[in-house]
């Protein structure tokens, strides 16, 4: 993305430097990954985020034990 008049435009494959495409080329492989290994339910939960680290700790944060997920499992049970 790139600001000109205050308007924000997405800039073209020609106009990323080398090291931005090849970030956005891991990115997307990345997120094809996590996106195959995924069932359906887990799809939907992460199908709208823009970046595999946000996928990453959306997924994170549900299967992991923190104890927020403790604390809702504790009182969806009670």
């Amino acid at each position: 993305m790139h600001v000109v008049d205050g308007v924000s435009t997405t800039k073209c494959f020609d106009e990323l430097t080398d090291l931005k495409n090849k970030k956005m080329q891991y990115d997307c492989v990345a997120k094809n990954i996590i996106t195959s290994a995924l069932n359906l339910d887990e799809f939907f939960r992460v199908s709208q985020c823009s970046s595999a680290k946000e996928m990453w700790d959306i997924l994170e944060v549900t299967h992991e034990e923190t104890t927020n997920v403790k604390r809702a499992r504790k009182h969806a049970l009670i």
